[in-house]
């Protein structure tokens, strides 16, 4: 990489014609319980901004549902909402034997309709963990809607996601990461970017010896490659792959331990891809994009009534939220796979710079102008995707991301196991791979390793202590016991 930040990255725009200069297009947001997160965009004193999250799932009246007002699948399927809820409960009081069952057998175990998984359950935990949502354990399902410190929404048994949740979206990732890495390498940290650990020769009491050569990551399809045919020797006391789990146990070659090899090797990653562009014409096409009176279901309470009203714009929402139906991520299923599903966003939407200089209540740029984002899963599945649909002229970004699926194999093989590894060797592994695939815990990870190797934790907010406390526990099997390191 040429910038910090991994994954999460930020683009240029026109701003005369998308109404912003800039996009974060590799990590937009996420739940207000990132505070370490937070802690760090704050200290470099960029702010993250709230937003009332909209979702528009489905198309068409058989097929649709919304968290903003009622619809006819909503009711179709309450019965299985209400019983959705007592899973929960039972999967957390069950938790070392229903917490590794993968979701779509918990579905029908406890026959649930097959359209409620497809349509509903999938599209939603699709949200935030991408692809294989179907073989996602029911561990991480249960602690997503009842854990305080991993959850993104409480669970509602009248229409499973509570009306407009509380989100957050970031600031400029670029801007972020740089002001970071200016501030680290002022107090005499060296950071390298453009370079490539192309090798790890050994490591032993003397150290972790490694091989590194200058790096282009551009070209190549940004697959890649070395600026120099020279590769320097260095050595360290210490190594943190903070990398993929994949390319760790790659690096690592013939030097990986066979736990590291069997522990690495469980961790599974699919190749995805994200086209941002502005073509309006496909993502109406696609989806559901403003409020249809037929897609609406007939309010049974004055509470439904004021949100199909809200959504009419005719009336503001929860915490004076201005009105209108204006869903910021969507997602399509295949008719040919209903488990397989591609997402998008609507950026415009989402993202709070298009909103900031302009009046709340109105779009700030014409809806053609919308910049939004569309995420195609699995390259296995590339003869499913839409992608070939969107037009060409108006993609202004195109990324392939190696992403982890979050399979149950990943909560037997991988998560239980990564304290055996964790500091053996002279090596440490952090990512949010290690437990589940979110910036807050990619963050998190890293203090531990640092925590592990003699720093002190910082602690500035007792929820995200007890977070770091779990996790520490979790992946490094060491029990946390104050922010100050015992050396």
């Amino acid at each position: 990489m040429e910038v910090c930040g991994g994954q999460a990255t930020s683009i240029s725009l026109d701003k005369s014609k998308y109404g912003t200069s800039w996009l974060n297009d590799g990590v937009q947001g996420g739940s207000p319980i990132f505070k370490h997160t937070f802690n760090f965009m704050r200290r470099y004193g960029h702010e993250p901004r709230g937003v009332k999250l909209q979702v528009s799932f489905g198309q068409g009246k058989e097929s649709f549902w919304t968290n903003c007002f009622p619809s006819q699948m909503v009711d179709q399927f309450s019965a299985d909402i209400k019983k959705f809820g007592k899973v929960l409960k039972l999967i957390k009081y069950t938790m070392p034997v229903l917490g590794l069952v993968p979701i779509k057998t918990m579905l029908r175990m406890f026959f649930f309709s097959k359209d409620f998984g497809d349509k509903m359950v999938f599209p939603l935990i699709a949200l935030f963990l991408g692809n294989q949502t179907a073989n996602v354990s029911c561990a991480i399902l249960e602690r997503l809607f009842d854990d305080p410190n991993m959850k993104l929404w409480d669970y509602d048994p009248e229409t499973l996601l509570p009306n407009l949740p509380d989100m957050v979206t970031f600031p400029n990732c670029h801007d972020f990461y740089s002001d970071w890495c200016a501030d680290l390498r002022s107090k005499g940290v060296e950071i390298r970017l453009g370079t490539d650990v192309c090798a790890i020769l050994g490591r032993s009491k003397m150290g972790v010896v490694l091989q590194t050569q200058p790096f282009d990551p551009y070209p190549k399809d940004r697959a890649g490659e070395h600026t120099s045919p020279l590769a320097t020797t260095e050595t360290y006391d210490e190594m943190v792959l903070a990398i993929l789990a994949d390319a760790a146990k790659n690096l690592l070659g013939n030097n990986a331990t066979w736990k590291e090899k069997f522990i690495l090797g469980g961790a599974k990653f699919f190749d995805d891809v994200t086209i941002t562009h502005s073509d309006s014409k496909y993502f109406q096409k696609l989806y559901e994009t403003r409020f249809k009176p037929e897609l609406c279901a007939q309010p049974k309470s004055k509470e439904q009534e004021d949100k199909i009203n809200f959504s009419k714009n005719v009336g503001s929402g929860p915490g004076s939220e201005p009105g209108g139906f204006r869903p910021m991520y969507y997602t399509h299923s295949y008719p040919e796979d209903p488990q397989k599903i591609e997402m998008s966003f609507d950026c415009t939407n989402y993202q709070h710079q298009f909103r900031m200089d302009n009046d709340t209540d109105k779009a700030p740029i014409p809806y053609e102008n919308h910049v939004f984002q569309s995420i195609f899963l699995d390259r296995t599945n590339r003869h499913l995707w839409t992608i070939d649909q969107i037009d060409k002229d108006k993609i202004i970004e195109k990324k392939w991301w190696h992403q982890l699926g979050h399979r149950w194999q990943h909560y037997v093989r991988v998560v239980p196991l990564m304290m055996f590894i964790n500091g053996k060797n002279h090596t440490w592994f952090s990512g949010s791979w290690t437990l589940v695939n979110m910036h807050e815990m990619a963050c998190v990870s890293g203090i531990a390793a640092a925590y592990r190797l003699g720093a002190d934790y910082e602690k500035f907010d007792d929820f995200a202590e007890e977070l770091f406390k779990k996790y520490l526990l979790i992946s490094h099997g060491v029990i946390y016991k104050g922010s100050k390191k015992q050396q």
